[in-house]
């Protein structure tokens, strides 16, 4: 499990554009693509975008994900997940995801030990 963790603590295996991908589930492609446009106002996020096979793993990444600043963040510094920086705790950046999946934080924890 632990290399379905992504580098922000979020768990890709329960991640809808991970399953849609890995199962080839078109219609949970395009309610993702619209659960995702709304809340992050991103009327670019189509069905055509959501092809994961999760962040730290080889193969297909989320349009997105190649742009993401915690996860190129971790890439420089070279950890694996922001489990392991000792700047995690009060990081602006992994915060803003830590406030909408609080259970991030408690996968990152458990990824470093």
């Amino acid at each position: 499990m632990t290399s379905l963790i992504a580098c922000c603590g979020l768990d890709c295996e329960r991640c809808d554009a991970r399953i849609a991908t890995m199962t080839g589930n078109d219609a949970l492609r395009e309610e993702t693509a619209r659960r995702w446009s709304a809340m992050n106002h991103a009327p670019e996020i189509t069905a055509a975008t959501i092809h994961c096979t999760g962040c730290r793993t080889e193969g297909a990444k989320f349009a997105y994900c190649t742009l993401c600043a915690i996860r190129q963040c971790a890439s420089e510094r070279g950890h694996a997940t922001c489990g392991s920086c000792p700047e995690m705790e009060g990081c602006p950046t992994l915060d803003a995801v830590l406030r909408h999946a609080p259970e991030a934080r408690a996968n990152l924890l458990a990824v470093s030990r």
